[in-house]
């Protein structure tokens, strides 16, 4: 019997423990179960939003996206994706670059003739108009007008017109001998398909007063890159004569005084080297300047004289002189006759029109020809037009001189 009971309490103890390891693996079975739905709500509601935030790429962006995360979402998160532009919206349409309505072309090529809208008229780009009075100007300077006259006297060689101002240690009878010659040291071919003068300015953006009033700005320094308003033209003034007259001239309007007015003879000795070279037909070289005279207190100075009722520059050449040592100038007698012969065809044509001529230990390069000499057209209290004006007319006094056509 007593075995018996305990044979009973060990099927009781057995069927304990069997249920309590189904219970553990149920308990088992029920938290994989809840894992596996939590891992899957997770990766739903990820792919849910996931989804809804490619949707709002423009066009078919967010398809892309979204097969690429199904396929490989570690690769997709490592991309860069670009930065879509918003278009604008069409209640305010941003305002076009080309409107062939609002801003048709000018080229009729284009569009039919009956469409093109011709441009307002623009003044042109080679010309540049000049103030008629004098802006506001602090402290502004004085100008004064003087029409220098011929010398005479110890120091002067008078001429038939116009005088020769001997600055030199020569003596005037020296200086009168040398230009007593009546023929010139070169001769110029007339209509020739050659050029015979070269124009340039070894000081180019020399420049005048831009307005006629008898005042200047002491700010201004007389100086410009604009050729209209600097030596180059009245250079261009003088070569348009000198070609209508049947002398084949060049004008070179190489600024040699810019950036650096430092050197700017040795700049401008090249450039007529260059010519002389090419052209050896050359026989004048004129460097056309302007001058620069002021007063002890300041005023400048403008050397003026009336032609035809206008006022025009005066001019004066420079003829340089050999020193011996430091300016040598071997044919120095021959481009002072050269000089002396114009003086005195532009004070026969044009009275007034010269300052005497001034024969001084210069170089100017004026060693490359027997026809190189240096001019001033005015100084740079005149305005441009007056000298303008002052360039024409010793233009076409050179021009009678070569055997020009002049009337």
């Amino acid at each position: 019997m007593q075995v018996l009971f305990q044979k009973n309490i060990h099927e009781r103890h057995k069927n304990h423990i069997k249920w309590e390891g189904m219970e553990v693996e149920s308990m088992a079975l029920l938290r994989r179960c809840l894992a596996v739905l939590l891992c899957t709500a997770v990766l739903v509601g990820g792919t849910a939003l996931t989804l809804a935030a490619v949707a709002r790429l423009p066009g078919r962006a967010w398809l892309l996206r979204g097969a690429m995360l199904c396929q490989d979402p570690a690769a997709t998160v490592s991309l860069s994706w670009p930065v879509p532009v918003e278009k604008p919206r069409p209640a305010t349409p941003q305002p076009s670059a080309v409107s062939p309505e609002a801003t048709p072309q000018p080229s009729p090529d284009s569009q039919p003739e009956s469409t093109v809208v011709s441009p307002s008229p623009s003044p042109e780009p080679t010309v540049t108009p000049l103030p008629s009075a004098a802006p506001q100007i602090e402290n502004p300077g004085s100008i004064r007008a003087e029409q220098y006259g011929q010398g005479s006297g110890t120091g002067y060689i008078t001429l038939g017109a116009g005088s020769i101002h001997n600055l030199t240690q020569y003596s005037d009878a020296d200086l009168r001998a040398a230009v007593t010659t009546p023929s010139l040291p070169f001769a110029v071919e007339v209509d020739s398909e050659e050029p015979q003068v070269l124009i340039l300015h070894t000081h180019a953006t020399e420049t005048y007063q831009t307005w006629p009033d008898l005042v200047y700005d002491p700010d201004f320094t007389a100086r410009t890159q604009n050729n209209e308003l600097n030596m180059c033209a009245v250079g261009e003034k003088m070569a348009e004569v000198l070609n209508a007259a049947g002398i084949n001239t060049l004008h070179d309007t190489t600024l040699h005084d810019s950036p650096s007015y430092t050197e700017s003879y040795d700049r401008s000795y090249a450039t007529t080297q260059a010519y002389l070279e090419k052209y050896p037909s050359i026989k004048v070289v004129l460097d056309v300047h302007r001058d620069a005279i002021e007063d002890a207190d300041g005023t400048r100075v403008k050397p003026l004289c009336t032609v035809d009722g206008e006022d025009t520059a005066q001019v004066m050449i420079i003829a340089g002189c050999d020193n011996g040592s430091s300016i040598r100038l071997p044919n120095w007698r021959l481009n002072l006759r050269f000089a002396a012969a114009w003086e005195d065809a532009m004070e026969s044509r044009t009275p007034g029109l010269t300052r005497p001529v001034m024969c001084a230990y210069r170089y100017y390069n004026q060693d490359l020809t027997t026809g190189s000499l240096l001019i001033e057209i005015g100084g740079h209290a005149n305005t441009v037009a007056e000298a303008i004006r002052g360039g024409q007319y010793a233009a076409e006094a050179l021009a009678v001189l070569l055997g020009g056509h002049v009337e």
